[in-house]
Order: C-alpha cells, then structure tokens, then sequence
C-alpha cells in the first residue's frame, strides 16, 4: 500500500484553518437553516441532507467553491485581473443581507487569524488589493489565498472547504432541530458524494457561468432577519 499524499505541515494547517475550533466565528451562523427549521422544512437527517446538498450543488457552496478556485489560480500566478475579478464578485454574489454579512465577517477574522500567526506576502498582497479596490475580502477568498501561501493544491484544498461549509450546516442543525451527534455524522456521511460531486463540478465550472438556483434557501436567510428567536446570526 503507498501512501497517496504525503503528511505535511501545510496540511495539518490546513486542517486547523477548517477546524471548528478556529476562531472565526462558524457556529454563529446557520445559512438561513435556523428558520427552515422553525417553518418544518428541515427536521431530520434526510431533509438536512436534501436541503444542503443543494447549495452544494445549486446555491452558495457552488458559487463560493467557483470563487474559491479562481482565486486560488488568481494567486498562484492568475495576475491582479483575475484577483480583483474574484475579490468583486464574491462579494456581491450574495442573495441576501445576512449571507453577505456572514461570508465578510468570517473573512475578516480568517485573515486576521492566520495572519496573526502565519503571516505571509500573499496575504498581505490580498488585503492591500481590497483596501485599494473598497471591497471586503470575504470567506472563500480568504481561505483559498492562504491555501496558496501553504503550498496546499487547488482540488484538495477546495475539496477541504466544501467539506467544511456542509459540516457546519449540519453542525447548525444538530443545535436547532435538535438531532444527535450521530445523527449529525448520518448526515456528514450521507453528503460525503454531494461534496465530492460539488468539487468535481467546480473544478470544471467557467467563472463566467457563476449562479444560484436555491430561492427557498434565500427566502429562508431573508426571514431568519426578522425572526422572533434566533440562535444563529444568519
């Protein structure tokens, strides 16, 4: 047996940066499922399930993958065009105010993060273009740059994010429906082909043929605003 890919320090932090344990704020926000579940749309493993395997597929985690591949090619040699495209869009690619709210603050305190404790010229290059262009350097942009500034490839470092934005879906629900945790990992295994299918899908997307087609998941994100209780920030 080989080992297929080698144990590194750029992959431990890897799998520190996508740890729930790092600071930047994950457990707050629950994507508008907190009102999905008071309405009754999701309420147990296969509805949690369906509803996140389609932004995988159709909403946010599609569009933010999409974006998380162009900007870790934008870095690894794309040139400032294709940084600033991405910086641009995947700021204002946003359904709703909350899920702009939630991809900008959990990309402020990414970078703030890292850069605290592995600094690095291209991140500093990162938040000097977005302070130039006023634009906010949102999640999936902030990740990507510091996969690039590890030497972490582009498929595994994509894969590794999808695979964190569905389990903190599922980590959200868990608290709100409420499930098990072992009803949470039912969850996390029975998506383990949407995520695979979604890096897939993204790794052959063209930038130019970036969307979403989730409008219950908007509609639910725009209702969780004016919610009576919440849990969860978006």
């Amino acid at each position: 047996m080989t080992q297929a890919t080698p144990l590194t320090p750029a992959l431990l932090r890897l799998m520190t940066w996508l740890s729930p344990s790092f600071p930047v704020g994950a457990y707050t926000y629950s994507h508008g499922l907190e009102y999905a579940v008071e309405e009754g749309i999701v309420g147990d493993v296969a509805s949690l399930v369906q509803w996140t395997g389609r932004i995988l597929r159709r909403g946010n985690g599609r569009a933010d993958g999409v974006f998380f591949r162009v900007m870790h090619e934008a870095v690894s040699g794309g040139g400032d065009e294709r940084l600033a495209w991405a910086l641009e869009r995947a700021a204002i690619m946003r359904g709703t105010a909350e899920t702009a709210l939630e991809t900008q603050q959990q990309g402020r305190a990414f970078v703030d993060a890292v850069t605290a404790v592995w600094p690095h010229p291209h991140l500093d290059a990162l938040i000097a273009l977005a302070k130039e262009l006023e634009r906010p350097v949102v999640y999936p942009v902030a990740v990507a740059t510091a996969a690039v500034a590890a030497d972490i490839p582009l498929r595994p470092s994509l894969a590794a994010f999808l695979h964190a934005t569905a389990a903190n879906l599922v980590s959200a629900a868990v608290r709100a429906i409420p499930l098990g945790q072992t009803d949470g990992q039912r969850a996390i295994a029975a998506l383990e082909q949407e995520i695979m299918h979604a890096t897939d899908t993204v790794m052959t997307t063209q930038p130019e043929d970036i969307g979403t087609a989730t409008p219950l998941v908007d509609w639910a994100s725009m209702r969780h605003e004016t919610q009576y209780t919440r849990l969860f920030r978006s």
